[in-house]
Parts: C-alpha cells; structure tokens; sequence
C-alpha cells in the first residue's frame, strides 16, 4: 500500500527583536567638542558599564527618587530633573532638549572651559606623568579637582539652586497668605494655605531624600572611593604597564631568581595588606560633598521652620473656632433658657385665658368694676413678666456659678 505523505507547513517566520528605544543623549566629553545623539540602552551600557538596573533610575517613567551611585566606571547622577551617567572622560545627560536643564548646561560648560577643567584623555595623562616605578599622582595631590568632581559639583549646585529658589518663592507665598487666613477664616484662604502645605510636604520630601542620600555617602568611605574614577583608571593604566614590564623581566632565565625573591615579598606584602586596614583616601570628595549638605540641610531648615509657622497657625485657627463654637453653645443655652422661661409665661396666661367663674367675672360690669378689672389685668401681666424674668435671671447666675457659661 502506498503512504499517503503528509503536507509539510512551512515554519512561521521568527519575529525580529523589537531593538531598544533610543532615547536622546549629549555627550560631553572633558575636552573636545559635545554631541548629540540617540542611544539606545545597550549602547550606553558599553560605553559606561553600567548595568540595566542602573539605567532605570534615569528613567523619568519610573519616578525615581534622587539619588547618587558610585560604579565601577560610572557615577549615576538622579537629581531632580539632572539625569546624568559621569565617567572619568566624559558625561552623558538624559533628555538635553528639557529646558529646565538649559541653566545646568550653560553652567556645565562654563565650569570645564576653566583651565583646570581642560584635561586630555586621563589615561595617557597618568601613563606620561607617572614614572616606571608605579608611583602615580593623584588627581588630590596637585590639588587639580578631577574631571567626574566637577560634572558632580555643577550636579549639586544646580539642585542646591534649585531647591532654593522654590523655597524661597514657596516661603513669600506662604507667610502673607497665613497671615491672612489668621486675621479671615473663610473658605478661600483655607483652601489657598492648604495647597501651600501640599507644596511645603512635597518640597520637603525631596530635599530631605537628597540630604540623606549626601550624608549615607559622607559616612561610607568605601562609596566616596568608588566615585574616584580618575584614579581607579590610572590604576588601571599603571597595573597593566607594570605587568607587562614584568613579564618581559621574567621572561629571561637570568631573573629566576629574581622572580622568586618578589615572589616571596609579594606574599609578606599581601600578608600585611590583609592583616591591616587601610582607609582610603576620601577627603577630596568628603569635602566637596560636606559643603552640599550643609546648603540643603540649610534649605530643609528654613523649610522645617515653615512647617512650623504652619503649625502654629493651624493651631490658632483651630483655638478661634473651638472658642466660636463654645460662643455659639452658650448662646445655644441662653436662647433654650429663655424659651423655657417664656413657656411658664405662657402657661400663666393660659391658666386666665380658660372659661372659668371667678368673683372678677360674676360681679357686674360698672366704671369701678372696669378699673378694678383693668388695675388687676395690668398687675398679673407685669407680675408674669417680672416671674420670667426673674427665672431667666436665676437660670443664668446658676450657670455662671457652675461655670457652664462665661
């Protein structure tokens, strides 16, 4: 019998990867002229070697809180509307088209055409001023700040800036507007002072997370070192010339030896270097960020005392209408009494009013019996009113003295 074949289907096209989104950059190299471009995530993450993880925090649709990361190769700078990545040779800024970063730009570039600003490649820097005996001069020693110090600077006192200027225009808002609500209370100023309370909170929140994120780096030593991109590099440069100066020495039978003589004192040097703790030289970059928090533990100050002025006002708005609500159930009070009062009136009159016979009404009416009879009616009239008031009278000192009225 004959196998029928089956029909072969052809197999579905594979769908292409959709490639990252690019997103606009502009680089910013520490000598040369900037540029611009589109990037996408992949491409940034070799140029910085930054992780994806790390890349989210610049992403203005997650709505990450400020922050500052020390990498390997990078600094991640997340400063409000400043979102940048800072390597030793140069910086990348996020969204440069936002024109609330035009002043950090103009700044930014103001502050690296400075002559110390204007530094070459640090790498061959180091490999020309270093000697062959792998000691290299620090960026701190000759007292020259390092490229990633200064794009960080301008980061910080862009903020710092910042956070002033919506302090000090949220403080000439509000001190009026408090003012004001203490001499009114109507419904317009209480809305008004509760929109600056909204403002006060938020403000307060943001230069509190920027505050702490500059004090968490200020007590760890190791985080500051991590952000000493220049010098790790020239590490980097030296290590490799030096190792490469050593395998031509060991290379040779002559300096056997040799090798294992360094090898000997290189196992007595990593002894002492693991028996010992040396602490990393910080103070550069320990200073620098010292000053910033003191400006935005200043700006948080004057933000604190705002919050207490409001406070108060709070305070003083809610104490004139406690005291008008106590005006108001003492009135409440007076006005019940008088109503009682008014109902005995009442029942008196009722009591005259009823079809009764009494010797007034039997005895014949004459002009001595009419003013006998008007004498008497304007006697129990002012006799009523003179009880109720009297009651009243009595009504109020009692609640006086009990001190259930003022």
């Amino acid at each position: 019998m004959e196998q029928r074949r089956q029909p072969q289907t052809a197999p579905a096209p594979r769908r292409k990867a959709a490639p990252a989104a690019s997103q606009e950059w502009l680089v910013v190299p520490a000598a040369g002229g900037q540029r611009r471009g589109e990037f996408g995530r992949h491409r940034i993450m070799e140029m910085t070697g930054l992780p994806a993880r790390d890349l989210r925090v610049l992403d203005p649709l997650l709505s990450y809180p400020s922050t500052i990361l020390g990498r390997d190769r990078a600094i991640v700078v997340n400063l409000e509307h400043v979102k940048a990545i800072v390597t030793a040779a140069e910086v990348l800024v996020r969204d440069p088209g936002n024109p609330r970063l035009h002043p950090f730009l103009q700044e930014l570039h103001a502050r690296l055409a400075l002559p110390d600003a204007c530094t070459t490649n640090p790498a061959s820097d180091d490999m020309e001023l270093g000697d062959g005996q792998g000691n290299v001069p620090m960026p701190g020693s000759a007292k020259i700040q390092p490229f990633e110090f200064k794009v960080l600077e301008v980061c910080l006192e862009h903020t710092c800036k910042c956070m002033e200027s919506e302090t000090l225009a949220l403080e000439k808002e509000a001190y009026p507007a408090l003012d004001k609500l203490t001499s009114k209370v109507s419904t317009l100023n209480l809305e008004h002072v509760r929109q600056i309370k909204s403002r006060l909170v938020e403000l307060s929140g943001r230069v509190q997370k920027v505050r702490d994120d500059i004090e968490q780096l200020v007590d760890d030593d190791t985080d500051m070192y991590e952000m000493y991109l220049t010098r790790k590099l020239a590490f980097q440069v030296v290590n490799e010339s030096s190792v490469k100066v050593d395998s031509n020495k060991h290379a040779s039978p002559d300096h056997e030896n040799e090798k294992e003589e360094e090898d000997s004192g290189d196992d007595i040097e990593s002894s002492h270097e693991s028996s010992t703790y040396v602490k990393p030289d910080v103070e550069e970059l320990e200073m620098l960020l010292e000053a910033y928090f003191v400006q935005f533990d200043s700006t948080l100050n004057k933000l604190c005392h705002l919050r207490d002025y409001v406070d108060d006002t709070e305070d003083y708005i809610n104490m004139m209408l406690d005291e008008k609500q106590n005006q108001l159930l003492q009135m409440g009070v007076m006005l019940t009494t008088a109503t009682v009062v008014i109902t005995a009136g009442i029942v008196v009159v009722s009591l005259f009013g009823m079809n009764i016979h009494i010797e007034l009404t039997l005895v014949p009416e004459t002009p001595e019996m009419a003013r006998i009879k008007n004498r008497k009616f304007w006697e129990t009239t002012w006799a009523t009113v003179a009880g109720c008031a009297a009651i009243y009278i009595l009504a109020i000192y009692a609640g006086k003295k009990s001190k259930y009225l003022q």
